[in-house]
């Protein structure tokens, strides 16, 4: 089965959505404050990412995602009850993040890949560095806590 380019786009922007839901909750029981901070712009980071994906879609008169999926939620939940029963916490967190960004990094290299050229691939690859500099600021934090 083909996917359409929208449902490629979809799918990214609901992962997006996810990652920043949780990059938001994350700045809200780290303690340490600058990891607050840096938490706080990488959910900025991907508030931009998706919102130029969903005027991409706008743009070719499709309707954007603009919510996660269900699974998501429930994810979430887990990862917290998860997080909360370990002793370093802000560590933890740090792990947890540094992980969905290389799954979300992923993702939308493989969608790339799967697009044909053009100019919705091409909005693709304008966001590539913006989460490529998310994902290497995550991997360092999380090499610096010993993962």
């Amino acid at each position: 089965m083909s996917l359409t380019p929208q449902y490629l786009y979809n799918r990214l922007i609901r992962r997006s959505i996810e990652l920043r839901v949780l990059y938001r909750h994350a700045a809200e029981q780290v303690k340490e404050p600058g990891l607050r901070t840096v938490l706080d712009e990488e959910a900025q980071s991907l508030d931009q990412v998706i919102a130029e994906l969903q005027a991409q879609l706008r743009k070719h008169d499709v309707l954007p995602a603009t919510r996660s999926r269900v699974f998501g939620a429930a994810r979430q939940r887990l990862d917290d009850l998860l997080v909360r029963g370990i002793p370093r916490s802000d560590d933890a967190w740090i792990r947890l993040l540094a992980r969905n960004e290389q799954r979300l990094l992923k993702a939308f290299e493989r969608t790339m890949r799967r697009m044909a050229a053009g100019d919705m691939n091409n909005a693709l690859h304008r966001q590539l560095p913006r989460l490529q500099s998310i994902d290497l600021d995550m991997h360092s934090l999380a090499k610096a806590v010993g993962q």
